[in-house]
C-alpha cells in the first residue's frame, strides 16, 4: 500500500479487518494522511511540522492494538508495540525508554533489508546456481568445494557440455535429492550479540563490530541436499549484493519519517499523586517518556535516529486511572484522543464472520488442510457470540479475545479427530454450540478455569 492512500481509503482498507470502530479509524487515518501531506511541504517548513500523537482509551480486546499494527501494514513502515509497564525510571532495575527506538530501528533495518533482498534475488539465484554447478561439478585443482561425484556425466566432454547438461538437470529437479558438500561462512559471536544488546551503543559502540576483526568469519563444511544448498548458496549472494551502508542509511530515514510505536498500557504508568512507592517509578517512567515523544536524538548500534517525527500511539483501559493522572507535559505530547467502543453481540457476530481474516473463515480453510468440510449456520454464529459475551460478563471481560477461546473448546473434538476423518462434512448448529459449552456458560469457576 502507498501512503498516497486518502482517509477515506485508509478507513476503507481498515474495514476489512476490523470491525466497528470508526472513531479511531478516522483519528488514525488522518494521522496518516499528514505524513503524506508533510512530505510534500517546503524543506523549511516540514521540518517544523510534528505528528499528531493519539491516545486510544477502551478495555482490552476492542481492537486497538489491531488498529495501529493494520495502520502501519498500510503504510509500509516499521511497527513497534511496546508496553508502558515494562519501562522503569531511570536508576531502576528494568528497560529504559530509549530501548523502544533502538527496537524500532532495528526492525527498520530489516525491513529494508528484506525489500532489497527481494530486488537481488533472481540475481542471487543465479550466481547461486553457478557455485553450486562448481559444487557438482569441480575443477581438476581442489576448490573451496567438495561434491559428492556426478563427474561420471559424459567423462569425453568438454567441461562446458557437461555443465550445461547438468543445468538442465538441476533446473529439471533431477537432483534435487543428492547430497552436496559446501563450505559456508560461519561467525560464532552469541557472546557479543548479547554484549552489544546490554546498552553499549548508547555510548556509540557497537562491539559486534569492533571485534569482527578479533574474530574473523570461519567457514563451516555442512553436508545438505541440492535444493537446501541452491537456498542457503542464494541466501549468501543476495547478502554480498546488497550494501549495508544504504540499507542502515534507508532504515534510519524509514524509522524517523514513517515508524509508528505503539504504547501500550500507558494508564499503568499514570499517576503524579504521592512522594514515594510505585507512584515515584511511574512518574519517572513519564518523565523518561517525555523527550522521547517530544523529540530527542537516540543513539543506536545503527547510528543516531531522531524521534521528533515518530508517531506515537498510546492506549490504555484506563479504568482506575484517567488521561488527566498523566503529567500535563505527556498529556500535551498526545493531543488527540479517541475512545473505542465496548464490543457488543452484534459486533461479536460480525468479528466472527466479516473480516478478511475472519475467525469462521480460518477454521473453516485449517479443516479443509485435513479434507474436512466445516459449515457454521447462522444461528451457531449467533450461539457463539452469545457465548462469549455471557462469560465476558460472569469472568474478566477480555473483548473479542473470548472468542478465540470459546471456538478452540468449540472445535477442540474435530480438531483432534480431523485426521482420521478426510471427506467427512460437518456442519455445525445452534444445538452443537449449546451441547458442546453448556457447562463453561452454567458453571462459573468451570469457565474461569477453562477460559
Amino acid at each position: 500500500m502507498s501512503l498516497t492512500l486518502t482517509p477515506a481509503e485508509i478507513v476503507a482498507e481498515l474495514d476489512r479487518y476490523i470491525v466497528g470502530q470508526e472513531k479511531a479509524k478516522r483519528a488514525v487515518a488522518i494521522a496518516l494522511r499528514n505524513r503524506w501531506r508533510r512530505q510534500n511541504l517546503p524543506p523549511d517548513l516540514r521540518d517544523e511540522v510534528a505528528p499528531k500523537n493519539i491516545i486510544m482509551i477502551g478495555p482490552t480486546g476492542v481492537g486497538k492494538t489491531e488498529v495501529a499494527r493494520r495502520l502501519a501494514k498500510l503504510a509500509q513502515a516499521p511497527f513497534l508495540k511496546v508496553e508502558a509497564s515494562k519501562y522503569t525510571e531511570v536508576g531502576y532495575v528494568g528497560r529504559d525508554v530509549e530501548s523502544m527506538i533502538r527496537d524500532l530501528t532495528e526492525l527498520s533495518v530489516n525491513m529494508v533489508k528484506a525489500e532489497m533482498t527481494a530486488r537481488v534475488q533472481e540475481q542471487a539465484e543465479q550466481l547461486a546456481e553457478e557455485r553450486l554447478l562448481d559444487v557438482l561439478l569441480p575443477r581438476r585443482s581442489p576448490g573451496p568445494y567438495s561434491s559428492s561425484s556426478l563427474e561420471e556425466i559424459t567423462p569425453d566432454a568438454s567441461r562446458e557440455t557437461t555443465k550445461d547438461k547438468l543445468r538442465a538437470q538441476l533446473r529439471a529437479g533431477r537432483l534435487d535429492e543428492r547430497l552436496v558438500e559446501l563450505e559456508m561462512q560461519h561467525q560464532a559471536t552469541p557472546m557479543i550479540e548479547v554484549l552489544s544488546g546490554q546498552g553499549l551503543e548508547e555510548m556509540g559502540i557497537n562491539l559486534k563490530d569492533m571485534l569482527s576483526n578479533v574474530m574473523p568469519p570461519r567457514t563451516k563444511r555442512r553436508k545438505v541436499t541440492v535444493t537446501e544448498a541452491k537456498r542457503l548458496l542464494a541466501q549468501e549472494e543476495a547478502q554480498k549484493l546488497i550494501d549495508m551502508d544504504e540499507v542502515v542509511t534507508q532504515a534510519i530515514r524509514r524509522a524517523e519519517n514513517s515508524g509508528i510505536v505503539f504504547l501500550d498500557e500507558l494508564d499503568k504508568v499514570a499517576g503524579r499523586e504521592g512522594g514515594h512507592g510505585p507512584d515515584v517509578s511511574r512518574q519517572g517512567v513519564q518523565r523518561d517518556l517525555l523527550p522521547i515523544v517530544e523529540g530527542s536524538s537516540v543513539t543506536t548500534k545503527h547510528g543516531v535516529v531522531r524521534t521528533d517525527h515518530i508517531l506515537f500511539i498510546a492506549a490504555g483501559a484506563f479504568h482506575v486511572a484517567k488521561p488527566s493522572d498523566l503529567i500535563p507535559e505527556l498529556q500535551g505530547r498526545f493531543p488527540i484522543r479517541v475512545e473505542l467502543d465496548p464490543l457488543t453481540r452484534d459486533d461479536f457476530v460480525r468479528i466472527l464472520t466479516e473480516p478478511r481474516n475472519a475467525l469462521v473463515t480460518q477454521y473453516v480453510e485449517l479443516l479443509k488442510t485435513e479434507r474436512v468440510v466445516l459449515r457454521f449456520t447462522p444461528d451457531s454464529v449467533g450461539a457463539i457470540a452469545e457465548t462469549a459475551m455471557q462469560v465476558n460478563a460472569s469472568t474478566e471481560n477480555i473483548g473479542a479475545r473470548r472468542l478465540y477461546t470459546v471456538m478452540e473448546k468449540l472445535l477442540e473434538e474435530i480438531s483432534f479427530n480431523a485426521p482420521v476423518m478426510p471427506g467427512k462434512e460437518l456442519t455445525i448448529d445452534a444445538g452443537y454450540v449449546h451441547d458442546r459449552l453448556a457447562d463453561i456458560t452454567r458453571d462459573q469457576d468451570l469457565s474461569r478455569f477453562i477460559l
